[in-house]
C-alpha cells in the first residue's frame, strides 16, 4: 500500500485512517492538554502496567507533590516510594528517581531532548525513549507497546512470535514504515487508543474498526489468534505470612532491604515458607520460633487471605493480628515500634500491604 500526498507531506493510508479515527474518539486524558516533556515523561512510566483509569489518579497526585524534575530530584526515596503506595512495580519510582537526579547531574536539570539522551535516564527503555520523543518534541520514532503489536499483527496477519528477535524487529520497521514525518505524537497516540479502545485482545470492535478493509487477520476469519507468542511466562508462587502485631496502640514494621521485590519498603514481620502451610504448621518452623519465643502469652486470630499477581510470581498470604500484652517485652529483629493510628500510614508499604490496610 503506497503513502498517500496530502499538501505535499507523503502519509500512509493506515496513519491517515487512525489520525481521523483518533481525531474524534482521543480520550481526554491530563497529560495531553499540554507538550511539558516532564509531565509526559511521568504519565508514560506510570501507565507501564496500569489501567488508565487507575493511573489518573497517581499522575495528578505526583505531580501535585513533585511538579518538576527538580522536586523530584531533591526528595527521598522514601517519599517518592510513599506517593507511588498501592501502585506497584516500584522499580518504576526508583528508576525515576534516579532519573531525576541524573537529569539535575548531568543535563542540567533539562529533560534531554533526544532520543538517545531519553534512553540514556535510569529505567527509559526504548518504548518511553520514543513515545517521549514523540509526543514532546515531534522526533519520528515509532512506540512499540502491547497495544501496537495486537494492532499491527493483525493488520498483517504476523504468523513470527512478537517474543522472537526476528518478530520484534519485523514489526519494529513496519510501525516505523507507517509513522508520519509531521505530528508523529500524535499518530503513536492514535494507534496506542485504538489497541485499547477497538482492537482489544479478546473481544475486538471489528464492526466498528475503520482498518477493517485492510485487515488481513480478519479476512481470514481468525482475528484474536494475533499476536503469537513462542514462549510462555514461566510463573512462581510463594508464599507469604504476616503477623499485624498489636501491643497498645503500637504495631511493629520491619523494612524490606533484601534485593526483589518491595525492596526499601515496610512490611509487617514476615516468614516466607516453600509450600503452603497452616497455622499449625508454621508454628513448628525455627523462623516463627525466632519471631515468637514465647507463644503462651500470644493470641493469634487468622484476619485476611490473600493472592497478589505480579508477572512472574504469585504471591499467597496470610495475615494474622497478634495481640501482644503491654506488660510483656516483645522486640521483633530489625522492627520498628510506631503507633497505629497516627505513624503506620507515614511508611511506604507494597501493593499487598496496603490491601490488607484498607480492608482491616
Amino acid at each position: 500500500m503506497e503513502k498517500e500526498d496530502i499538501s505535499g507531506v507523503n502519509i500512509h493510508p493506515i496513519a491517515i485512517r487512525l489520525l481521523s479515527w483518533y481525531s474524534e474518539y482521543k480520550r481526554d486524558l491530563p497529560w495531553r492538554n499540554n507538550n511539558d516533556s516532564y509531565q509526559i515523561w511521568i504519565s508514560e512510566v506510570i501507565l507501564q502496567q496500569t489501567r488508565i483509569d487507575q493511573g489518573i489518579g497517581y499522575y495528578l497526585r505526583f505531580l501535585e507533590r513533585f511538579p518538576n524534575v527538580a522536586s523530584l530530584a531533591s526528595a527521598s526515596e522514601e517519599e517518592v516510594l510513599k506517593v507511588w503506595q498501592g501502585l506497584g512495580y516500584y522499580s518504576r519510582a526508583r528508576n525515576l528517581h534516579q532519573a531525576a537526579r541524573q537529569i539535575i547531574t548531568h543535563h542540567n536539570g533539562i529533560l534531554p531532548s533526544s532520543y538517545h539522551g531519553l534512553i540514556s535516564l535510569k529505567g527509559v527503555g526504548a518504548y518511553t525513549a520514543a513515545a517521549v520523543a514523540s509526543i514532546a518534541f515531534g522526533l519520528p520514532h515509532a512506540v512499540l507497546d502491547g497495544n501496537v503489536f495486537r494492532v499491527l499483527t493483525r493488520l498483517f496477519a504476523i504468523e513470527t512470535a512478537i517474543d522472537s528477535p526476528i518478530g520484534r524487529k519485523m514489526i519494529s520497521e513496519i510501525a516505523q514504515s507507517l509513522l508520519p514525518e509531521e505530528d508523529p505524537g500524535s499518530y503513536n497516540q492514535a494507534i496506542m487508543d485504538f489497541g485499547a479502545l477497538i482492537c482489544t485482545p479478546l473481544q475486538p470492535r471489528c464492526n466498528a474498526c475503520v482498518l477493517q478493509e485492510s485487515c488481513m487477520a480478519y479476512a481470514k476469519g481468525d482475528v484474536t489468534i494475533y499476536p503469537i507468542k513462542e514462549r510462555k511466562t514461566k510463573i512462581s508462587n510463594r508464599y507469604f505470612h504476616y503477623f499485624h502485631i498489636l501491643q497498645g496502640n503500637h504495631t511493629y514494621l520491619q523494612k524490606r532491604n533484601q534485593p526483589g521485590i518491595w525492596r526499601n519498603l515496610y512490611e509487617f514481620p514476615m516468614i516466607e515458607t516453600m509450600q503452603p502451610a497452616d497455622f499449625m504448621q508454621l508454628k513448628q518452623t525455627d523462623a516463627f520460633k525466632e519471631l515468637f519465643p514465647e507463644v503462651t502469652t500470644l493470641s493469634f486470630e487468622p484476619k485476611l487471605v490473600l493472592r497478589h499477581q505480579l508477572t512472574h510470581q504469585h504471591i499467597h498470604t496470610r495475615f494474622y493480628q497478634v495481640e501482644i500484652p503491654e506488660r510483656v517485652t516483645f522486640t521483633p529483629p530489625s522492627a520498628l515500634f510506631v503507633t497505629q493510628s497516627e505513624e503506620l500510614h507515614n511508611y511506604p508499604v507494597s501493593r499487598l500491604m496496603h490491601k490488607y490496610l484498607e480492608t482491616i
